[in-house]
């Protein structure tokens, strides 16, 4: 019997040894990129692998005859062959092609497992590179605005873009919203000196692309964000080396280099790889200023690859001087572009003539930056390593450190003694000095006096001084245990950050004509005692000297626990996050000394104002939980069903803060909370991808510091506390007209108002309880996109709308600035230099077509502004004219 049962064994075991078939070969893109990860498998068996970092896999399959081989990765539509198993070996090539549903693409932030937009119960939204590439995009907001319930004004320039997320008060910037690139944030601790995140870096075409997600899980991961995280992912090289070079051109002066250059480093068996990118660019517009844009950026990382894992290091260099623009006097009703003296359209007030302007003060003379716009100059570097411990144990750790020289030039034109408006040099002199006997006025350098129509106008110059240092750091262990109905993938991690900055400000104020570039005034005047008073010199009507000498830093510590749960028709998500801050801020005390001794100065050029050497200092502290729950049900193959609900926190900025004694700041410090639900439905097929959905919003505790005029400088003046809510309903779509061409669009309707609102007077005193009830600050109630984008490799066009509603100009409600819409035109063509290695792309693109110029704000340093003669605003930047060469190699 025994003979009989090891005979039988033994013929089984050769059966099965005779059987074996062994199958190997590689994954790859279109372009010739390995895919790292993709699944392949033997459909209706066990039998498979999984793709390694170069692509490769292989695998023996204990199988007989015409079987189907299936590869699948996310972001790609699943390849089937059929193959005969023969026991001979076999070697197959694979070309992944990208899904048409953009719900299939893959998510790379706020989640710990590998899984698709629709997938995910969060709202998602992102941006290919090649996307960003062809919008020949003026700045962040010209990208961010393509997002679903983001409003983005860019009319400021380049940089410092104002970003409002759907549901949420804000003053501008990246308040609700950090901006990350490579999963960490630019800035870990946002307020300290209220730049904008997108001040120390500039977008370039070393990025796989950028990715929105709000709502759910996006408040416990890394920096966490209680609205939503934009993050920026870049290219890492691989085994086949790619490079680009596109140079672009525009109108105005625009002239701009960007490069990619990614491989391998070593011998064909290496595992380490480079990518290396960057731009240099100059730029006289989009106004010109007669101070122009320049600068130079450059990023990389060396990634190496092992058994188990990964290290790369990331790092960037900014030496960068962009100009930004104001708002300015504008005509009242119509709020069209007034006429300069030259009888054109005036776009901005900047002059060229105030380069190099300086002046003394009692610590020295100051040498104003004014020329250098908004100005960076520094880095990061960030080590992100990643380790397998196994299948089910995964290990990884970020650390960052970053410091930029960093000073931001605010022109303000239209804010002075005679109400900041456009008026004659006559009616000036006759309206500040009455009873004067006469006056003289020229030209900064010219002799001849001006003429007495000519139209004048009082500016004010902010120059902040603003140095930054960064460290921030997260790790995370993640451990999937299977189930029999799925698996769960808990991830414990924390994320620690400190910021220490400088919030140096100097201010002054300058004379000129109201003209593009306009020239700068100097004035005297004989007062009615017959003497002689010098009013501006060197164009400037007052050296302020130094304002505000703040130092500033703020530690966080977080700690997250969170598990993605993946069942055959369910996925949840469930997490808690616990976290700490604490901060410090030095306020220096600031004195106004006679420094110019000429008694024909007035004591606004004579006396200049300085920093004494003595601080009041407080220390801040806070904590706070948010924990989120989320749900996905595969309610078919096209549909998901999803709900999201999430009580998050957010830590106000310090800098609104400021201590009125020794460890005494003038209110408590604490989080402000926020709650959000969410629910919707995502629907993906070959032909429409999309989502629909509704979502409530709710904020507390709500601080904003107001800024206003005393005394002729910009100081903080009221601080107001507030609370909100929010409905609304979302919708994105995905429509495929053809196999060339798609209808893509987002809609977003929200209703919207304050629930609570106080006023406390920073300079006088006391608090009151106002416009309860009305709508947010330049918050529109509808928002949406759409597009109609055609590509088939050879030739390729866009034209798209975005629009953003009506909203207010501040919380009062008094002024309601119109609907802005904004039309972009772009096409290309593609010439294939071989076998579809090298290739060419030549491309046109316009930034608002027709000329819009919609009003972004109103004057925000007059909350109380009122609409008569004039109206103190700023349009949207004018219609540009982009031409592209883009080689690929």
């Amino acid at each position: 019997m025994k003979k009989v049962i090891f005979t039988l064994v033994f013929l089984f075991s050769v059966t099965l040894m005779v059987s074996q078939t062994e199958i190997s070969g590689t994954v790859k893109d279109n372009s010739g990129v390995p895919i790292a990860g993709a699944n392949i498998l033997i459909q209706g068996s066990s039998f498979g692998a999984t793709s390694d970092f170069d692509g490769n896999f292989s695998f023996t399959a204990n199988l007989a005859g015409s079987q189907k081989l299936k590869v699948s990765y996310l972001g790609y539509k699943t390849f089937e062959q059929n193959i005969n198993l023969d026991q001979s070996k076999i070697s197959i090539q694979i070309v992944l092609k990208e899904s048409e549903n953009v719900l299939d693409e893959v998510v790379l932030t706020s989640s710990s497992t590998f899984r698709s937009q629709k997938q995910t119960p969060m709202s998602i939204s992102s941006i290919k590179q090649e996307g960003i590439t062809r919008l020949s995009a003026n700045s962040q907001a010209d990208i961010i605005r393509s997002f679903p319930g983001l409003t983005a004004e860019g009319g400021g320039g380049e940089t410092a873009s104002n970003i409002f997320v759907r549901g949420l008060p804000s003053g501008g910037q990246y308040v609700f919203t950090p901006l990350q690139y490579d999963g960490m944030p630019l800035i870990s601790v946002f307020g300290l000196n209220s730049s904008a995140h997108d001040v120390y870096a500039r977008p370039d075409i070393g990025f796989v692309g950028a990715e929105f997600v709000r709502g759910g899980a996006a408040i416990l991961y890394g920096a966490g964000s209680v609205a939503g995280i934009l993050n920026y992912t870049s290219k890492t090289g691989d085994a086949n080396p790619g490079n680009i070079i596109s140079t672009e051109w525009a109108d105005r002066g625009r002239m701009k280099v960007d490069f990619y250059s990614g491989g391998q480093l070593g011998g064909e068996d290496s595992n380490t790889y480079y990518a290396f990118t960057g731009f240099m660019r100059y730029d006289d517009g989009p106004y010109e200023t007669g101070l122009p844009t320049k600068g130079v950026q450059f990023r990389g990382n060396i990634k190496k690859k092992f058994d188990k894992g990964s290290f790369t290091l990331h790092g960037q260099f900014i030496d960068d001087k962009v100009q930004f623009l104001m708002p300015l006097p504008l005509e009242g009703g119509s709020r069209k572009r007034l006429k300069g003296n030259d009888g054109k359209d005036v776009y901005q007030l900047l002059s060229g003539e105030l380069a190099n302007t300086s002046f003394l003060t009692p610590g020295g003379v100051y040498e104003s930056p004014i020329e250098d716009g908004v100005y960076t100059k520094g880095g990061y570097l960030l080590a992100d390593f990643k380790y397998n411990f196994n299948d089910d144990l995964k290990f990884k750790s970020k650390i960052k450190y970053a410091s930029y020289k960093h000073s931001f030039a605010l022109y303000v034109g239209g804010n002075g003694a005679n109400g900041g408006n456009p008026i004659s040099l006559s009616g000036y002199v006759n309206t500040l000095f009455p009873n004067n006997q006469g006056y003289t006025a020229s030209y900064q350098g010219d002799t001849e006096p001006m003429n007495s129509n000519d139209l004048v106008i009082d500016n004010l110059h902010i120059d902040r001084i603003r140095p930054l240092t960064d460290y921030s750091g997260e790790a995370s262990l993640t451990k999937t245990i299977y189930t029999d109905k799925g698996s769960h993938n808990i991830t414990a991690g924390t994320y620690i950050a400190r910021s220490e900055a400088e919030d140096i400000n100097y201010q002054y104020r300058v004379l000129s004509e109201f003209n593009n570039n306009p020239r700068i005034i100097n004035l005297s005047y004989i007062n009615n005692n017959g003497d002689n008073v010098i009013y501006s010199q060197g164009g400037l009507s007052n050296r302020i000297g130094m304002t505000a000498n703040k130092f500033l830093s703020q530690s966080r510590t977080a700690f997250y626990l969170t598990d993605e749960m993946v069942f055959e028709k369910w996925r949840f998500d469930v997490g808690f996050r616990v976290e700490s801050t604490e901060g410090t801020f030095s306020n220096g005390n600031i004195t106004s000394q006679t420094v110019y001794d000429n008694p024909d100065l007035t004591p606004e050029l004579s006396d200049v104002r300085f920093a004494d050497g003595s601080f009041t200092r407080a220390n801040v502290s806070a904590s706070d939980w948010a924990v989120s729950l989320a749900g996905l049900y595969e309610l078919n193959e096209d549909v998901n069903l999803y709900a999201n609900f999430s009580k998050g926190f957010f830590f106000p900025q310090i800098r609104g803060f400021a201590p009125i004694a020794s460890g005494v700041t003038g209110a408590k410090y604490q989080a402000e909370r926020i709650v959000q639900f969410e629910t919707g439905a995502k629907y993906g097929n070959e032909k429409l991808s999309g989502s629909l959905a509704v979502y409530y919003i709710a904020l507390a505790d709500r601080i904003r510091i107001k800024q206003g005029f005393v005394d002729g400088a910009l100081v903080d003046k009221t601080r107001t506390e507030q609370s909100t809510r929010t409905f609304g309903l979302e919708a994105t779509w995905n429509y495929k007209l053809s196999n060339n061409m798609s209808l893509i669009g987002s809609l977003t309707l929200q209703d919207h108002k304050l629930t609570e609102n106080l006023d406390e007077d920073l300079i006088n005193g006391g608090v009151t309880e106002v416009n309860v009830g009305n709508k947010m600050v330049r918050q529109p109630n509808i928002l949406g996109n759409i597009g109609l984008y055609y590509d088939n490799s050879t030739f390729d066009a866009n034209f798209s709308l975005n629009h953003s509603g009506k909203k207010f100009t501040s919380d009062i409600n008094n002024i309601e600035l119109d609907a802005i819409d904004i039309v972009r035109f772009g096409t290309g063509y593609t010439i294939d230099l071989g076998q579809n290695v090298e290739t060419l792309r030549l491309g046109f693109s316009i930034f608002n077509l027709f000329n819009s110029e919609g009003i972004t704000e109103g004057n925000p340093r007059d909350v109380a502004e009122v609409e008569e003669e004039f109206f103190f605003g700023r349009p949207i930047l004018p219609r540009r004219f982009f031409l592209t060469a883009t080689f690929n190699f």
